[in-house]
């Protein structure tokens, strides 16, 4: 018996006969494609062709080949099959549902193909006309609506989502896709927050309904009130707030179990013993090999909830028992495609395995440690474009926790310690850290370690100057809030200190080529400011007097850089240049500092002459320190424990705006709706002989 093969719609028999065989669906699709009515000679065609198995490849080859002009000849036969699909989501037998919705995906994104040519014809007008598009998307809406909140079928509920993904990454640019105007209308937020409430619906489907609520929310945010704004900042249901937590945890978890994966394979590999051998001439090329892509569309769902549900901060504390817990589900065959949708997915589905555990700390993590560590991966490389751009929306994120103040009463919680393994980007100077020494301490503790190992490890002649302003903001937020709430947190500022004045030293080694590209005094200021609010308020919020003091020597040990910021800002601010502003608010900033400089040095040199000591120790210092504040006179500077609040709209709108159509495109590239066989849906749908 002659053996049969299928290829691109067509039954080829393997014998003499050369000619191919059309299967029945091409056939009946073929025939969509005419100017005739296809029901005219078969009154039962439309009832026929969603029990076929769908064809999806030849049904957007078959459109796209067609030119615009072609495309508007059918478009009444597309505009049929279009209300045909919509009425058949209505049907009880769920393999027509799901025909149905494969096809309507095909369609839109055989449509849209299109739609990018000259010809510029409208997409909906296309796909329905203009006259039904509101009836039409109503009734699919409310179809999708039902069919999400049903007790039925996960694999009718998988494809739901991924038709609606599919529509609103049709375009590049979610705001110019007027199809998004009807889902506005028509909501599905409450059937997306019913699935992120229910543990089964969260596990099967909690990525894709995450990731379609972040979209949603920024379709036209700036330019209209978008309910999925309105109806997000309002939530209050814990499970489902919490729901939503566990399915950014755990993808965010995922990512960071594939780069300690990565990270121990490159370890024990070729080139672990390569640079054991040569000592770290490859350290920096070894480390790109350990890169995980990103994943920068859970992060903006993880952003979207923090910045506009207050409700949200308290989910980043809790602990996830859900985490390294988990079990694989055991109910029917996994509906969901193996590699989760995404801007990049990871390698194995991140909703229902198991998180392997991290650390030893894994049972009492919660989603802001696990955003701290992922946080401490994507901002090593900065050269990468999406790492850039996850790093910068890790810090924008980090910046709504470091403003609120539920966020910042959790963060400085004495009663609340955990053990934070933040990766650290391997570097010449430095030994690797034991992992098993870290200590137990608050949570603002590991937000500083993430903001020092920012500071110091990307002083480079790409300076990556936005970052690095975020970074040192964050860092004078959390300080603000522990001086107006007066918290004394044990924490070794001598780092922060050290990393502060090393920035300094590196903006003057390098004005030159720095200043040709940013304006460097803009970040001295910061920086500067952040010691003044050391030096005027460190009493109130220092662990102890004796930090106070020491804050004092650092900045007397390393007075040659402030002396040489000094003169740097002083020839600029005397100039007539573009920089004689910005030069001359870092000059009188500086006013405290050296006064502390001037006043202690003398008293240093006359002590060490006193005593014939050539070079004093630290505690000597610390003496004539302590023995002389009282003649010192500083300044009252104001404004020091003041700042802007984070304004998404007028100042970071096109960061977004361009994030989001990278998202989009690659969600829409990612979507798979062939994962579902008919083999698999046979099974599901038992009632099917």
């Amino acid at each position: 018996m002659a053996q049969t093969e299928k290829k691109g719609g067509l039954l080829r028999k393997s014998s003499a006969s050369k000619k191919p065989l059309k299967e029945k669906v091409v056939l009946m699709y073929d025939e969509i494609f005419t100017t005739e009515d296809p029901s005219k000679c078969n009154p039962r065609f439309w009832e026929e062709l969603f029990l076929m198995k769908v064809n999806l490849e030849y049904l957007e080859g078959k459109l796209e080949a067609l030119d615009g002009e072609e495309l508007m000849k059918i478009k009444d036969n597309i505009n049929c099959l279009f209300q045909h699909c919509i009425q058949a989501l209505g049907e009880e037998h769920p393999i027509r549902v799901v025909n149905a919705l494969q096809t309507l995906c095909a369609l839109i994104r055989g449509v849209h193909q299109k739609n990018k040519s000259t010809s510029g014809f409208d997409i909906i007008n296309m796909l329905v006309g203009f006259d039904k598009a509101e009836l039409c998307m109503k009734n699919l809406m409310e179809s999708l609506d039902s069919l999400l909140c049903a007790e039925g079928s996960e694999s009718l509920k998988s494809l739901c989502l991924k038709l609606l993904l599919c529509l609103v990454t049709v375009t590049d640019n979610i705001s110019q896709n007027t199809i998004l105007e009807y889902v506005m209308i028509n909501s599905i937020f409450e059937a997306i927050l019913q699935i992120l409430s229910s543990p089964l619906s969260r596990r099967e489907h909690g990525y894709d309904a995450v990731v379609l609520l972040a979209l949603l929310v920024n379709y036209r945010k700036y330019e209209s009130v978008n309910p999925y704004i309105v109806k997000l900042s309002i939530v209050d249901d814990e499970a489902t707030l919490n729901g939503m937590g566990l399915v950014i945890a755990q993808a965010l978890s995922e990512y960071n179990r594939q780069y300690k994966d990565k990270e121990e394979e490159h370890q024990t590999g070729f080139f672990s013993a390569l640079t054991n051998m040569v000592g770290s001439m490859f350290i920096a090329d070894a480390d790109e090999k350990i890169s995980v892509q990103t994943n920068e569309a859970i992060l903006l769902a993880l952003y979207e909830a923090v910045h506009l549900n207050r409700n949200f901060i308290t989910v980043l504390a809790q602990s996830h028992p859900e985490m390294g817990l988990m079990t694989t589900p055991t109910s029917p065959v996994p509906t969901t495609p193996v590699t989760p949708l995404g801007t990049t997915p990871p390698s194995s589905d991140v909703i229902s395995s198991a998180e392997l555990p991290l650390d030893a700390d894994v049972q009492t993590s919660n989603l802001l440690i696990t955003f701290l560590k992922y946080s401490s991966i994507v901002m090593q490389d900065t050269k990468d474009e999406h790492r850039l751009h996850s790093g910068k929306l890790c810090l924008i994120i980090l910046t709504c926790i470091a403003e609120d103040q539920y966020a910042n009463a959790f963060l400085h919680d004495d009663n609340m310690n955990f053990r934070v393994n933040l990766h650290r980007m391997p570097m010449r100077h430095r030994k690797k850290a034991a992992d098993k020494n870290l200590p137990c301490r608050p949570l603002v503790c590991a937000v500083l370690d993430l903001m020092v190992e920012f500071i110091v490890t990307h002083m480079m002649k790409e300076f990556p100057m936005d970052l690095y302003v975020r970074c040192i903001q964050i860092v004078h937020k959390l300080l603000c809030y522990q001086k107006k709430c007066r918290v004394r947190l044990h924490y070794t500022w001598r780092e922060l200190w050290s990393a502060l004045i090393n920035l300094l030293k590196f903006l003057m080694s390098n004005e030159t080529v720095l200043l040709a590209k940013h304006n460097i005094f803009t970040l001295a200021l910061m920086v500067v400011n952040l010691f003044n609010m050391f030096i005027t308020y460190g009493d109130t919020f220092l662990p102890t007097p004796s930090s106070y003091d020491e804050l004092y020597y650092e900045i007397i040990r390393m007075h040659q850089n402030f002396d040489n910021l000094y003169s740097m800002v002083l020839r600029l601010s005397t100039n007539a240049g573009q920089w004689k502003e910005p030069a001359s608010k870092v000059t009188h900033a500086l006013v405290n500092i050296r006064a502390i400089i001037n006043h202690f040095n003398p008293k240093i040199e006359s002590y060490a002459a006193v005593n014939h000591i050539s070079q004093l120790s630290e505690d000597q210092v610390l003496e004539v320190v302590r023995s002389n504040y009282d003649t010192l006179t500083l300044k009252l500077q104001d404004g020091l424990d003041q700042y802007e609040r984070y304004s998404e709209q007028h100042k970071e709108a096109a960061f977004f705006k361009e994030l989001v159509r990278s998202i989009s495109i690659n969600v829409r590239k990612n979507l798979a709706f062939n994962t579902l066989s008919q083999e698999v849906l046979l099974k599901e749908f038992s009632t099917i002989s």
